[in-house]
């Protein structure tokens, strides 16, 4: 599909690059969040895989109330329970989590819930095809670039790639892995519709400088 006007930026979130202590990352997390929210990021995808069913549902919670009033959405990493029972957004799906046509057709049954998105991680034009037929609202393809993140996925996909699946799909993809400001705009060229990004955001000094950059003409900010 054509890469949108004004691309989707979504904050994935990820504590361990806090710290060592968990407590305070944590608390420090929670600002990030917050400071997302603040500076007009579009979705924050809360991906705390190892995280306690209890501390993830406070986590949640305090993302979803801080949410509340915004353009952003909270959605949560695999855990539907959670999504659901504290009112975020959507759900991501990994390729080992709950298969994606489970939750759509679970979603069709319930009127309420048609606004729930419903997103997929995808590594290859195969996956995303089967995403798009099995009824996912959006993609994650990469990792794009070579990012530590996502090196368990294999080499990076490059560019020509993400066109490919671009091109191959009509529901939106966004580019992950090893996104930068200084690459965000060849994604965006190569037909994304959005961006995902961990220490993009998580790490930025100026949340609200690099969302402005990216939202503008993607020509670097002095």
């Amino acid at each position: 599909m054509p890469a949108a006007a004004r691309p989707v930026l979504c904050y994935v979130t990820d504590r361990h690059l806090l710290g060592p202590d968990e407590d305070a990352r944590l608390a420090a997390l929670s600002a990030a969040i917050r400071r997302a929210i603040a500076a007009g990021v579009d979705w924050i995808q809360i991906r705390e895989k190892d995280l306690s069913g209890r501390r993830l549902s406070e986590l949640v919670r305090d993302a979803v109330g801080a949410a509340g009033g915004s353009s952003t959405r909270i959605l949560v990493n695999d855990r539907l329970d959670i999504a659901l029972g504290l009112g975020a957004a959507g759900v991501h799906l990994g390729e080992e989590s709950v298969p994606v046509a489970e939750v759509i057709r679970w979603r069709n049954a319930e009127p309420t819930r048609r606004s729930f998105l419903v997103g997929a991680s995808c590594h290859s034009l195969v996956a995303a095809q089967q995403a798009e037929r099995d009824g996912a609202d959006y993609i994650f393809f990469g990792p794009v670039f070579d990012t530590p993140a996502k090196r368990e996925f294999g080499p990076p996909q490059g560019l020509e790639r993400l066109a490919d699946v671009c091109r191959a799909v009509r529901i939106p993809v966004l580019a992950i892995g090893g996104i930068t400001l200084e690459n965000s705009a060849s994604c965006l060229r190569s037909g994304a519709a959005g961006l995902a990004a961990i220490r993009l955001f998580q790490e930025s000094f100026d949340f609200l400088a690099a969302v402005a950059q990216l939202r503008s003409g993607f020509s670097p900010i002095r």
